[in-house]
């Protein structure tokens, strides 16, 4: 299951964190997609990753929660 950030926290990450979590992505060779997506406060692409790899980043955390633990440390 391919999902983005705001998906899996319940929250937008910001450009700092997408950015760490795309560097670990990328160290790691894990392969993501894009969706394009328009609300009121962004326009754009945003990047889809793997839920296995999004819950070794943040240490198994349970999407919707506010626990952003690392464990990968991007």
């Amino acid at each position: 299951m391919m999902m983005s950030l705001f998906d899996y926290l319940g929250r937008p990450a910001g450009s700092e964190l997408g950015q760490r979590v795309a560097a670990a992505a990328a160290r790691n060779k894990v392969k993501y997609e894009t969706r394009h997506v328009s609300t009121k406060t962004y326009t754009g692409d945003v990047m889809l990753y793997p839920k296995a790899f999004l819950d070794q980043f943040f240490g198994g955390v349970n999407e919707g929660t506010n626990n952003t633990r690392q464990l990968l440390h991007g």
